[in-house]
């Protein structure tokens, strides 16, 4: 943990403090990938965390604070999946590996933050607007690099000029981001990820070039 950390009532969080805070975090997101959201309570993180509630309440408020406090750690990761795409080529077989790679991302980011990014799910289709804007904040930077990447392909005369960039772009980020967060039950209902992979890089492949991969 990097910069100042302070406490709700705006102290300068020692290291030690520090290390608890995250130590709670590292607890609630545990506790969060094998119970409902609802039914995490302050005095069951503390616990787990070997503290007490009145030291959970002196770095958040509650736990849907402490959530956005892991939702937002969550996000600043979210932003590398950027670099799976800013600068990429998607002429040939380097078109190939840019959609492998943003599938392989995506897939592998939302395992790596299952429990959290449900819970942001949840809260951004309940309207709240705090969950809804990190939703955003994840996937928007993915999606204008991705409309950069087919405007690159328009101004090379590579993609049909009528094509809507953002629109191409946004659909295909909301297609992964569905599909990832649905892994599970691809591979309950016998889809195997194995499959999923390369046919998901298709489509995407398809989507910002308008051309199926080369052999």
């Amino acid at each position: 943990m990097t910069g100042q950390v302070r406490t709700v009532d705006g102290r300068v969080a020692g290291r030690r403090g520090q290390a608890t805070r995250q130590k709670l975090l590292d607890c609630l997101g545990e506790m969060l990938s094998t119970s409902p959201y609802r039914d995490v309570k302050v005095i069951d993180v503390a616990r787990m965390a070997g503290t007490s509630p009145a030291t959970f309440y002196q770095y958040f408020p509650d736990v849907e604070g402490a959530v956005l406090e892991l939702a937002d750690e969550m996000a600043k990761e979210g932003t590398a999946l950027t670099d799976l795409v800013a600068g990429r080529s998607w002429v040939g077989k380097a078109g190939v590996q840019a959609a492998d790679e943003l599938v392989d991302g995506f897939l592998s980011f939302w395992r790596r933050n299952d429990a959290i990014l449900r819970v942001i799910d949840l809260g951004a289709a309940e309207g709240d607007k705090r969950f809804n804007r990190i939703r955003t904040r994840i996937l928007n930077s993915v999606t204008s690099s991705l409309a950069e990447s087919i405007k690159e392909l328009q101004s090379k005369g590579r993609v049909d000029q009528q094509v809507s960039a953002p629109a191409v772009a946004g659909s295909l980020v909301a297609m992964l981001a569905a599909v990832a967060a649905h892994q599970k039950g691809f591979t309950g209902s016998g889809v195997k990820q194995s499959e999923l992979k390369p046919n998901l890089a298709l489509l995407v492949h398809l989507g910002v070039t308008g051309k199926k991969p080369p052999k």
